[in-house]
């Protein structure tokens, strides 16, 4: 991929958009109000276009349904695309566009992310899908430096409810008070590229950790009480898997999904190495994994 220096109109309710393969131009929605207008850097590819431009034309008719019904089209127009880890490893720090393979985030970004674009925007250009997954990926939507990314789930949540993109559902449905306690990244920065090469970045990370485990506002549900909260679920939710793993919150991401009665979900599955419906339960999954102490339920905002 090559990067390209991108012309970005923001709106904040729903656009940010970037500009394609040639030539700078500006995209702007023309019912958008409250915009201004920066300087970017994006990778993608001519095939990710083309992909995005298929999705469009496959879904535009399911435009007015409801959000998590877009969000279950769009999860499951990516299955068996294929798994792979680490694809946002730039230096410098830049929105990367790749919607041909997926690692479990980058799978719920796009689709979050797509989805959005199809519902909001009345003619729907790549531009407008680049926006919103930068306004998804990044704290207050700027991308800084690396650490400006959401690297741990527990922020990505707490910084897209507070843009009105998203809503920690866990405790109405039955969740129980976590206590986040984040430190993984900074204490282990030899397993991260941008942090060994940057030691200000460690700092960084450091002092933002600190912040994620001061926060009181998160919540789990525990393992062993998944099926009495089921019926607080949606199709489309996105599921956060909570591990007791030290120093870390999340270990891994998709969207919960009922197939044939049964609660599983879709995800991007680094042991099948592709975009699966699980073939199991929720329940039985999380039942499966030692170091799992429950999930977190994450409902994608409609707006009306």
């Amino acid at each position: 991929m090559k990067s390209k220096v991108l012309i970005i109109s923001v709106l904040f309710l729903s656009i940010i958009a970037c500009q394609g393969k040639t030539k700078p131009q500006a995209a702007v929605n023309q019912s958008a109000e409250n915009q201004s207008t920066v300087l970017v850097k994006a990778d993608f590819t001519d095939e990710d276009k083309r992909i995005f431009t298929e999705y469009i034309q496959q879904f535009k008719a399911y435009n007015t349904e409801n959000l998590n019904n877009i969000i279950i089209r769009t999860a499951l127009f990516f299955k068996d695309r294929p798994y792979v880890a680490h694809t946002l490893e730039k230096d410098p720090e830049t929105l990367v566009v790749n919607l041909r393979e997926f690692d479990c985030t980058t799978l719920v970004e796009s689709v979050l992310a797509l989805s959005r674009t199809l519902k909001y925007y009345p003619d729907p250009v790549f531009e407008n899908f680049c926006g919103e997954l930068q306004k998804i990926r990044y704290r207050n939507a700027e991308i800084q430096d690396y650490t400006s990314r959401l690297h741990y789930t527990s922020d990505w949540v707490f910084e897209n409810e507070r843009k009105g993109l998203v809503k920690d559902v866990t405790r109405q449905i039955g969740g129980e008070p976590y206590p986040v306690n984040v430190s993984f990244m900074s204490s282990h920065p030899d397993s991260y590229p941008q942090l060994e090469k940057y030691p200000d970045f460690v700092n960084a990370m450091a002092k933002k950790e600190k912040e994620i485990s001061e926060r009181k506002n998160y919540a789990l549900i525990p393992k062993n009480k998944i099926k009495s909260s089921e019926k607080g679920i949606e199709n489309g939710d996105i599921v956060c898997f909570v591990t007791d793993i030290k120093g870390l919150d999340i270990s891994h991401v998709g969207f919960l999904y009922i197939e044939k009665g049964v609660l599983t979900f879709i995800h991007a599955s680094s042991q099948q190495k592709k975009v699966i419906v699980n073939p199991e339960s929720l329940i039985d999954y999380v039942s499966g994994i030692k170091s799992n102490k429950g999930i977190m339920t994450v409902r994608a905002v409609e707006f009306f």
